[in-house]
C-alpha cells in the first residue's frame, strides 16, 4: 500500500466482501487526502475554519500494528506535513488516534478487540502518536464512537470485521452477537484509559494538551406515556451512552446492563475501575437523532445480542411516516 501503511480490517471488508458495501466502493483512494492535504487545508483556511478534526491510520504508523514491526517514517512525515500545514494556516489538528481501522495483522494474530492483548499495542501505537506529534497537537481524542464500532461490527455484522450472530443481519460465518460488542468495548475503555493515563502522567505537563474521547449518543423518548416505556427509554440510553459514560465516571457499567446482559459483560477489577473512571479531559459527543423506545418483554433466552438487550423497541423514521400518513392521507412517506 501506498506510504507504507498496513492493511487495515476495513480493507479486507471491503474488498473481500464488497457486496456489503452499498456502491462496492472502497478506501483505496477515497477523498484522496494522502495527496491533496495541502489543496484541502487551503479550502478551511479560505472557509474560515479554525480547528480539524482528523483521525490518524494506526497502519500508517506501525504497518503490523505493533511496535515490533517498525515504526512506518514515511507515514510519521505524512501527518508532521500535514499537521505543520495546519498550524501554517492557523487551523489547531484535533487528532483521533483510532476510528474503527484495527490493524488486520492484530487481527490475524490474536483477534483484534476481542483479546485483551491489544491494549499494550494500542499504548505503544499511542505513545508514537504523542511522541511525534504531541509537541504540536494540544487535542487528543482516543476512540471515535466506540459502540458503532462494537456494535456494527460485531453485532449486526454489517461494518468491518465482519462478525456477528448467523441470524443477524450481516449473515457473518463467525461471531457471536451476545458477547463479542460487549468484549470489543471492554478492551476499548481499558485502552482508552491506559493511553489517556499515559499521556497525562509523562506528556501532558511538557506538551500542554488534553486527552479525550467521542461517543456517540441519540436521544430516546417513550413511544407512548407509560412507565414500561420510560423505562424502555432510559434503558436505551444506557446502552448507548451510559456504555461508556457510566465506567468513566464511576467505574462501572451501567446497572440497567450488569441486570440485563449478565454474566455476557465483562467486569473490571478494583485496579482497572480505578484507572478508567475520571481518565480524561473532555468528552466530545456526535449526535445525529433521536428515536422512540417502545418496551419490549424479556426474551426466550435464544438469539441473544445487543440489539435486543436493552428491551427496547427503537423507531424514528417509522413513526414520522405513520404521523404524515395519518396527516396527509394522499402522501406516500417513504423511509
Amino acid at each position: 500500500m501506498e506510504g507504507g501503511r498496513g492493511p487495515s480490517i476495513w480493507d479486507t471488508f471491503t474488498h473481500q466482501h464488497p457486496d456489503k458495501i452499498a456502491d462496492r466502493s472502497n478506501g483505496d483512494v477515497a477523498v484522496d487526502s494522502y495527496h491533496r492535504y495541502k489543496e484541502d487545508v487551503r479550502i478551511m483556511k479560505d472557509m474560515g475554519m479554525d480547528a480539524y478534526r482528523f483521525s490518524i491510520s494506526w497502519t500508517r504508523i506501525l504497518p503490523n500494528g505493533s511496535l515490533n514491526g517498525g515504526i512506518n517514517r514515511e507515514g510519521v512525515r505524512y501527518y508532521n506535513d500535514l499537521i505543520d500545514e495546519l498550524l501554517l494556516k492557523g487551523v489547531q489538528p484535533f487528532v483521533t488516534l483510532f476510528h474503527w481501522d484495527s490493524p488486520q495483522a492484530l487481527e490475524d494474530k490474536y483477534g483484534g478487540f476481542l483479546s485483551p492483548s491489544i491494549i499494550n499495542d494500542y499504548k505503544d501505537y499511542a505513545e508514537v502518536c504523542f511522541k511525534e506529534f504531541g509537541d504540536r497537537v494540544k487535542h487528543w481524542i482516543t476512540f471515535n464512537e466506540p459502540v458503532s464500532f462494537c456494535s456494527l461490527g460485531y453485532s449486526s455484522g454489517t461494518f468491518a470485521p465482519g462478525r456477528c450472530s448467523p441470524w443477524e443481519e450481516g449473515k457473518c460465518s463467525a461471531g457471536d452477537s451476545g458477547t463479542e460488542p460487549y468484549t470489543v468495548c471492554h478492551h476499548q475503555i481499558l485502552s482508552h484509559a491506559v493511553a489517556a493515563r499515559l499521556y497525562k502522567e509523562k506528556y501532558q505537563a511538557a506538551q500542554k494538551g488534553n486527552i479525550g474521547i467521542t461517543l456517540v449518543s441519540n436521544w430516546f423518548v417513550p413511544f407512548s406515556p407509560s412507565k414500561s416505556n420510560d423505562d424502555a427509554a432510559r434503558r436505551a440510553i444506557d446502552f448507548m451512552f451510559g456504555w461508556f459514560m457510566d465506567p468513566l465516571t464511576r467505574g462501572d457499567y451501567p446497572l440497567s446492563m450488569r441486570t440485563l446482559v449478565g454474566n455476557r459483560l465483562p467486569q473490571f477489577t478494583k485496579e482497572q475501575s480505578e484507572m478508567v473512571k475520571d481518565s480524561f479531559d473532555f468528552i466530545g459527543l456526535n449526535y445525529y437523532t433521536a428515536n422512540y423506545a417502545d418496551n419490549l418483554p424479556p426474551s426466550n433466552g435464544l438469539n441473544l445480542t445487543y440489539g435486543t438487550d436493552a428491551r427496547a423497541n427503537l423507531s424514528g423514521c417509522f413513526v414520522l411516516a405513520l404521523h404524515i400518513s395519518s396527516r396527509l392521507p394522499r402522501a406516500t412517506a417513504l423511509c
